[in-house]
């Protein structure tokens, strides 16, 4: 019997995190539309950087489907880039620690999820099946 493994769950987790980060970008238009923000021009290059992180990680999403090990190391990157936001939410003048707490642990969990599914494709490649990839 074939085992589909965690990779599935590992790409849904991307592609929810890239709906949340376009999310943000969508926000971030209706600021800059209705003028509640200190610089047009940094706002509108935050929206862009923010989009281009969003098509980033459903790319990533697409190719941990697909299998690929390059995937899953850059979405592991991308989820230490998170927990940095987490960190950053956490700490400061202006600190909100449940706002932290919300964005850490999804980010917690996927990066476990991409470790366990990278150790279950090293395993089906050392035993020459995929079925667990």
């Amino acid at each position: 019997m074939r085992r589909a493994g965690t990779r599935p769950y590992a790409a849904a987790g991307l592609a929810i995190e890239a709906v949340g980060v376009a999310a943000l970008v969508g926000w971030q238009i209706v600021a800059l539309s209705s003028g509640d923000t200190t610089s047009t021009v940094s706002a509108i290059a935050l929206a862009v950087l923010t989009a281009i992180g969003a098509a980033g990680l459903f790319g990533f999403a697409v190719a941990v489907y697909r299998g690929s090990s390059m995937a899953r190391s850059g979405g592991i990157v991308a989820q230490l880039l998170i927990l940095a936001v987490a960190f950053g939410a956490a700490t400061g003048e202006y600190a909100h620690p449940l706002t932290a707490i919300a964005i850490a642990v999804p980010a917690v969990v996927e990066g476990v999820l991409l470790v366990i599914t990278s150790g279950q494709a090293a395993r089906a490649e050392a035993g020459g099946d995929d079925a667990a990839a």
